[in-house]
């Protein structure tokens, strides 16, 4: 069983430990899809715990939750940051749907445009 301290509703299982992680990537990220979804916050990971496994969602959609953040913590809309990207409402549509297909450079540049940056950060993969 997997749940997540930060993240109401983020609950999965598998039939042993790799698959439970496996699992638990996926639910966190539809999860996290649905409060963009509802307009809701997306919650700052709390500190972790000894013996406490951490998971992290897909980089493009990791993007995509912090340019979501960032815009609806500076008021800014999807016409706003379109007319500043020079994109059209729909493609920016998709840079804030964590659904839609993505390229990782789009997100980025839609953040730096906010003043943002995207750090990737490689970490040991524990043993499963």
């Amino acid at each position: 069983m997997v749940s997540f301290p930060d993240v109401a509703g983020a609950n999965t299982s598998g039939n042993d430990r790799g698959e439970a992680l496996e699992m638990a990537e996926d639910a966190l990220s539809v999860v996290l899809a649905g409060y963009m979804k509802l307009r809701r916050s997306i919650p700052v990971p709390s500190a972790v715990v000894d013996g406490q496994e951490t998971v992290a969602v897909n980089p493009v959609v990791a993007a995509k939750l912090e340019l979501y953040s960032a815009t609806r913590d500076q008021g800014i809309t999807k016409r706003a940051l379109a007319k500043r990207l020079g994109l059209s409402d729909t493609t920016v549509g998709g840079l804030n749907d964590p659904d839609h297909r993505s390229h990782i450079s789009q997100v980025t540049r839609a953040l730096r445009s906010i003043g943002r940056n995207l750090v990737i950060e490689g970490r040991a993969d524990p043993v499963r």
